[in-house]
């Protein structure tokens, strides 16, 4: 592969993780101090630590994600550490759905008190999102691990 598309995928990584930290470090503590409903704040705050506690395993996903491009500019894509990367993106995205699905029922309280039910379907968006990069990451994971088990039985035929 090119150097250029992965240098562009490592910038979309980038990218991607600017606005995660952006909301940690503005967004999150001013909604705590500035709650749109002061009556409803005691529901946001499980929601918030639920949050902080997703951008955990969001920048470990993201870190890997940026190995695993930097293995491949080292054509060491097909080697166990790309398995493994592989991973540890699937299992950080199988825990950031898991922390959304526990944070849902307080998500469900908080638009029964507002009177706002869309906001039930604006919850679960990141629980299914998360497990699309779960499944994908694991397809990747069996394929890659598939394509160096046959690289490693040609090796020893020939």
């Amino acid at each position: 592969m090119k150097r250029g598309s992965t240098l562009f995928l490592k910038l979309a990584v980038f990218i991607i993780g600017t606005p995660g930290l952006a909301l940690c470090v503005f967004g999150l503590p001013w909604l705590v101090n500035n709650p749109a409903n002061p009556n409803f704040a005691h529901m946001l705050y499980p929601i918030i630590v639920a949050i902080y506690l997703s951008v955990i395993p969001f920048f470990v996903a993201l870190y890997q994600a940026f190995k695993l491009l930097t293995y491949i500019d080292k054509n060491e894509a097909f080697s166990q550490i790309s398995v493994k990367a592989l991973k540890i993106i699937k299992l950080c995205a199988i825990t950031i759905s898991g922390l959304y699905v526990v944070i849902l029922p307080f998500v469900f309280m908080l638009a029964e008190l507002d009177d706002a039910p869309g906001l039930i379907i604006i919850g679960m968006v990141p629980i299914f999102a998360a497990m699309v990069i779960a499944v994908f990451a694991a397809v990747l994971q069996r394929l890659l691990q598939e394509a160096i088990d046959i690289k490693s039985e040609n090796d020893l035929t020939v």
